[in-house]
């Protein structure tokens, strides 16, 4: 085996143990750190595969921008000694039946597709036009859609804190009297 197919399992293995890990805790730091493995070891395999600019994001974005933004979003809101409740059987077995159909339906779709080597030479990326594209506030730009994703996930976050807040100002002074 060479090295890069050992990395290869090596961040398989962390993804789907961390993935299961992500899923089956009951503590919610726990789950959220476990989902800050998962995405790592993604961008591993975007390294892996000569994405850097994937990879960087991805670890810029999502392992550093969203997971860090769930766990302070777990700390300010003294949630931190949170469990979530055991899972009903009834649900646990439908679950599992959900994750067998999906589990088939990619198997046979990955086992009936010929994978072919592609012959034609790979164009070269070129970083200015990529940035030029981040930047631009054409049709062909992403400045708006990100700005509108990054006020939506600030208003999802507001809306998350004062949800899960442990009372509202008012039931604490209403049972006080």
């Amino acid at each position: 085996m060479e090295g890069k197919q050992i990395m290869f399992a090596v961040f398989a293995i962390v993804i789907v143990v961390f993935s299961i890990f992500t899923v089956t805790s009951r503590r919610i730091l726990r789950a959220a750190v476990s989902l800050l493995m998962v995405l790592i070891s993604t961008a591993g395999l975007y390294f892996l595969l000569n994405y850097q600019f994937l990879a960087a994001v991805q670890l810029t974005l999502y392992a550093g921008g969203i997971v860090v933004l769930i766990i302070f979003s777990i700390l300010l809101t003294s949630q931190l000694d949170h469990k979530f409740e055991v899972v009903e059987l009834k649900k646990t077995i439908f679950s599992a039946l959900a994750a067998i159909a999906g589990f088939i339906v990619v198997a046979t779709t990955i086992l009936k597709h010929t994978f072919e080597a592609d012959t034609t030479a790979a164009t070269e990326v070129n970083m200015e036009v990529i940035g030029k594209s981040l930047l631009n506030t054409g049709s062909d730009g992403y400045v708006l859609p990100f700005e509108v994703i990054s006020v939506l996930l600030v208003a999802a976050m507001i809306g998350a804190i004062v949800i899960a807040k442990k009372g509202s100002p008012v039931k604490e002074e209403k049972s006080n009297k």
